[in-house]
Formats: structure tokens, C-alpha cells, sequence
């Protein structure tokens, strides 16, 4: 067995042009090959059956024509009129990633699977015209994760769905919050109710009810490896590997330098990564970028070996309490199943 190859997550400063980063748009790998037969409802959430079914029926209505547009659709006078888009909510892990990516897989191409940071990214990266005119040229629009957390994200997102929808596009989204509800908690939502109101009037909601798959029978975040133990725990684990090992204030430090948009470019290459001396994370600006490397870390299935203190208590009390205590209990949640996967040997699904 080869011996393990070190690198620096904060030493890496990756470019990527706006061509990569719509390459991009797609399921990761571990969602990679999935379908609506791979995915198993729950017989005690009939909920989860009914999703699988209503996405079914979208899927085979993707890419046909229709007079005067999507546009009409959504706003014209007709009252039967489908809308442009399918909204799954539900609680974490029970499986509306894996449903969202299966129906992109059933649809035929063009088409884009990303998350809702990425898109806003994308945004950053190409100028909103520019992203207009790209997926407008796609049938369908795959967006994960769907919040909004500030109103220029609300406006934003806004425009961008009316426009796509316009061009005929259609739009399936995850979240857990429904659409109506995108934005409480976090600024005057009232301020941009026209806006929210857009988005919802888009999204037929489907609820997906279960539990957390994630957690079902498994107990709570592992000990962090005592620090004294971390290099043996790394060498034993990830002989053969290439392993990014980091302090974890340096690479705090580092990640506000990095566009999210580049975090994807960070991990290439990267099959395990190890921290040292992890802390709680109290700067909310600073939470939320490392919210979208954890995203990207479950992405790619990077496991996490770490000493410090344990990720149920990466973010503060109030953070956990506050207007992303979604996101912040998504990010727990995913790099908990890491944190397994390296110390128990446990399947980060």
C-alpha cells in the first residue's frame, strides 16, 4: 500500500472559469446514479410513495411544447394551467435529494442539478443576463436546497425563476421550508412579499414526511479523535490516500479568501480530510461559507477525521436558534455521517 499523500485545503487557491462551473451543474457523485426505482418509501410516510409518483407524472411532462410559453402559463388567465415548477418539502434526510436527482436522471437533456447557493453563485460568476441565457436553453432546472437568506437573494431568485420561466424551462426545487414561508426568520420578509409570493405561485408543493435517514438508529456525533491520536487515527485510516490535513482556524481563515463557487475546485482530488483542533464557529458570515464546504464535502463523500470539539457543537446556541438554523442543522447532520464514515466505518448516506 502506497503511503498517504498530504495536502492543505488553505494552501489552495483554485481558478475556475464560468464555462467549469456550469460544467458543473449536475448530481454529484453520490447521487450519481440513483432513479426512482433505487429509492425505497417508507411504508409508515405514504407521503413518500405519493412523491415518487407525482415526480414521475413531471417527468414525463418535461420538454413538451406548449403555446405562448411557460410564462403564460404561470400568469395568463387560463385556470387550469400548470405551473411551471414542483416543490418538495420535507424534513432532513428523507430523501428529497435523492428525488430531485432521480428526476433528473429521467428527463432528457439539456438540464441543470445544482444547489441554491451554486445558482446564486452562478449568478457571481456569469452576471444574471448571462445566466438567463444559459439555462434558458435548458428544459429543466434542478435547484437543491432552496432558501432564500437575504432580500437581495429574494429578488434575485425572483427574477430569475419568472424569466426562466418565460423561456419555457421547467423548475423542480427542494426545501424545508415551504415556499410561502421562504425568508421568515431571516430579514422583514413583509418588505418582499411580491417577490416570495413569485417564487410561490411557481411550485406545485409535494410534503415529503419521514425521519431523519441519517440518524434512524444511530447515536449522536462521535468523540473528536483526541489530538494526540489524530496522526496515527489519520495514517491508519487513510494509508494510500490523499488526505488535505488543516488547522482549523487556518482554514476558517482561508475560506473567506475562496468564492464559494470555487469550494467544489478546493476539494479536487482530495479523498479524506483531517482537522485540527476544531472550535465552535461564532461569526454568522463565517458559519454560512463553512456551511457550503460541508454541502460540498457530503457532495463528494470526503470522510472527516477531527479533533477539537464535536460538530453538534460547531455552531453556537443561538445560531442553532436563529434564521439559518436550517442550514446549520443540514450541515451538522452531514458532517456528522462523515465523521462516521472515517471513525465507525459507517456509510455517510
Amino acid at each position: 500500500m502506497e503511503p498517504l499523500q498530504i495536502e492543505q485545503l488553505s494552501t489552495r487557491t483554485p481558478a475556475v472559469s464560468a464555462d467549469e462551473i456550469l460544467a458543473g451543474f449536475a448530481p454529484t457523485y453520490r447521487f450519481g446514479e440513483v432513479s426512482f426505482d433505487s429509492y425505497r418509501p417508507d411504508p409508515a410516510h405514504p407521503s413518500q410513495a405519493a412523491a415518487v409518483k407525482a415526480l414521475r407524472e413531471f417527468a414525463a411532462g418535461v420538454g413538451t411544447s406548449s403555446s405562448g410559453g411557460l410564462f403564460g402559463k404561470l400568469f395568463g388567465k387560463k385556470k387550469d394551467a400548470g405551473r411551471a415548477g414542483i416543490y418538495l418539502d420535507g424534513g432532513f434526510g428523507v430523501g428529497k435529494t435523492h428525488l430531485l436527482a432521480s428526476l433528473w436522471h429521467a428527463v432528457p437533456g439539456p438540464k441543470a442539478f445544482g444547489t441554491f447557493v451554486e445558482y446564486t453563485n452562478l449568478v457571481g460568476a456569469l452576471s444574471f443576463r448571462k445566466t438567463v441565457e444559459a439555462l434558458s436553453t435548458y428544459k429543466l432546472v434542478c435547484i437543491d436546497e432552496f432558501e432564500l437568506d437575504d432580500p437581495g437573494d429574494t429578488v434575485l431568485m425572483s427574477r430569475l425563476m419568472r424569466e426562466l420561466a418565460d423561456a419555457g424551462v421547467k423548475l423542480a426545487a427542494t426545501s424545508n421550508t415551504l415556499p410561502g414561508s421562504l425568508g421568515e426568520g431571516r430579514f422583514a420578509a413583509v418588505d418582499f412579499q411580491r417577490e416570495i409570493q413569485v417564487l410561490s405561485d411557481q411550485f406545485d408543493v409535494i410534503r415529503v414526511d419521514g425521519e431523519d435517514f441519517r440518524h434512524r438508529g444511530l447515536p449522536a456525533a462521535p468523540q473528536p479523535v483526541r489530538a494526540d491520536e489524530l496522526n496515527s487515527r489519520m495514517k491508519a485510516e487513510f494509508e494510500g490516500k490523499t488526505v488535505a490535513v488543516d488547522d482549523f482556524p487556518s482554514l476558517i481563515s482561508h475560506l473567506a479568501g475562496v468564492h464559494p463557487s470555487r469550494y467544489r475546485a478546493l476539494l479536487d482530488g482530495v479523498e479524506a480530510v483531517v482537522w485540527k483542533g476544531v472550535t465552535p464557529v461564532t461569526e454568522q458570515a463565517v458559519a454560512l461559507r463553512f456551511v457550503v464546504l460541508a454541502d460540498r464535502l457530503y457532495d463528494k463523500d470526503v470522510p472527516i477525521l477531527a479533533s477539537g470539539v464535536s460538530f453538534d457543537q460547531l455552531f453556537t446556541p443561538e445560531m442553532m436558534a436563529g434564521g439559518y438554523q436550517k442550514k446549520y442543522f443540514r450541515a451538522v447532520s452531514r458532517l456528522t455521517a462523515l465523521a462516521r464514515e472515517a471513525q465507525q466505518h459507517e456509510p455517510a448516506v
